[in-house]
């Protein structure tokens, strides 16, 4: 009875190591703060309209490129939001340090590429428009322009997160810099 007892306990506990998971990560493309408090800046008006990403990235689990045509979801790691939840958020934090602006620019960006290769880089392809000035008057601008950001990773999950942060810090900079032109040209 005793070696039944024994056998079935071990049974149970080899069950649930079996079906034991592993702890899901959740990564952000927000960088961490550094630096002083930042105060409101008044006459920023910049608005993000629409960020929309790649479908075969579009989810709650990161999606890393294996080779040139095999996507492998991430079980374990995830964004913190959607995909194109996380890209407006770094990019609205990015661009609140734009200088000021007298006029309303709205933005809306469409990432075409959102590549992460681990051990060589993470690229971001975006097409974007800005728009300045009232929509139907005479003083409205608008720019459509695309940016190509590469930057080398590591391995690691949390490399390829760091090398995508810094393609967004870039992307804010150009986006910025084409709002300083009044949306006249692309950087």
């Amino acid at each position: 009875m005793r070696a039944t007892y024994a056998v079935a306990l071990l049974a149970v506990f080899l069950l649930l190591m079996a079906c034991r998971s592993d702890p899901v990560h959740y990564h952000t493309l927000t960088p961490l703060f550094s630096g002083n408090p930042r105060l409101p800046q008044p006459g920023n008006d910049l608005q993000i309209e629409r960020v929309v990403v790649p479908p075969q990235v579009d989810r709650s689990q990161i999606v890393i490129r294996q080779n040139a045509s095999e996507l492998i979801l991430l079980e374990t790691d995830w964004w913190g939001a959607s995909l194109a939840e996380e890209v407006q958020s770094a990019l609205t934090l990015a661009l609140g340090s734009r200088p000021d602006s007298d006029t309303k620019m709205t933005l809306r960006i469409a990432v075409l590429r959102f590549d992460l290769v681990p051990g060589h880089y993470a690229l971001l392809d975006a097409r974007w428009r800005i728009r300045s000035g009232q929509v139907g008057s005479q003083n409205m601008k608008e720019l459509v322009c695309q940016s190509v950001f590469q930057t080398p990773s590591g391995v690691a999950v949390e490399d390829l997160v760091l090398a995508q942060q810094a393609n967004l810090r870039n992307l804010a900079a150009a986006l910025s810099e084409a709002g300083r032109s009044a949306a006249s040209r692309c950087p």
